[in-house]
């Protein structure tokens, strides 16, 4: 049997579009996320325990996201009944409701979509993935986990902050930037630039790597 070939979405790609049932009720992707960023993530099955430990983590830090603009989208192959159960119990044994949509993806539309399912980790369960989608909907960060290895919570909001700083002051973040820490000057295109960033104040390891403080 020929093996179903998927094309993972690229960074820079429009995020597809897709309409889909979750646990809050019907959703079109497209105009759902509009004029915000949103973190779109997959996670292998409902009632699983590294699942739940990485579902709650969303959950904790929703209002942060929403302080960063940043809506939060999940999504299984399961169907919403399972979601719902799921929710339900999840609040009742921990304290900790899943306010953020989970899309029921029980025929693997947007799975396949997004490459979030792949064949050799699983056909029939999403892999970990992570897209980080900008206002205008374009895809900007993705990553990829596979079934038995949980998220880094805090990778995903030091990569939301640096994607934000990034756009907002036009910069670039060096090795294990936090928030606080000297950012990267672009470096300089003509040789004039290259002049008047020797003689700029500019934290300077050479012309081509200059830092500031923002």
């Amino acid at each position: 049997m020929e093996q179903e070939i998927f094309t993972m979405p690229k960074i820079g790609d429009q995020a597809p579009d897709f309409e889909a049932m979750t646990t809050q009720g019907m959703m079109q992707f497209s105009e759902y996320i509009k004029g915000s960023w949103t973190i779109l993530f997959s996670h292998p099955a409902d009632f699983t325990p590294v699942c739940t430990t990485e579902m709650t983590g969303f959950a904790l830090l929703e209002d942060e996201f929403t302080k960063m603009n940043t809506k939060l989208v999940g999504l299984s192959i399961d169907s919403i009944h399972s979601h719902i159960a799921w929710v339900h119990n999840v609040k009742e044994k921990m304290g900790i409701l899943m306010k953020f949509p989970i899309i029921a993806d029980i025929d693997m539309k947007v799975a396949k979509l997004y490459s979030m399912l792949q064949p050799g980790e699983s056909e029939t369960a999403a892999v970990r993935a992570v897209f980080f989608i900008d206002p205008k909907g374009k895809i900007r960060l993705i990553m990829y986990y596979p079934l038995n290895v949980g998220r880094n919570m805090d990778e995903i909001v030091r990569s939301l902050q640096a994607l934000q700083t990034a756009d907002e002051h036009k910069v670039a973040l060096p090795l294990n930037w936090r928030p606080g820490d000297k950012v990267i000057v672009s470096p300089p295109k003509t040789v004039d630039e290259m002049e008047a960033r020797i003689n700029s104040d500019y934290e300077m390891v050479d012309f081509y790597l200059a830092m500031k403080t923002l």
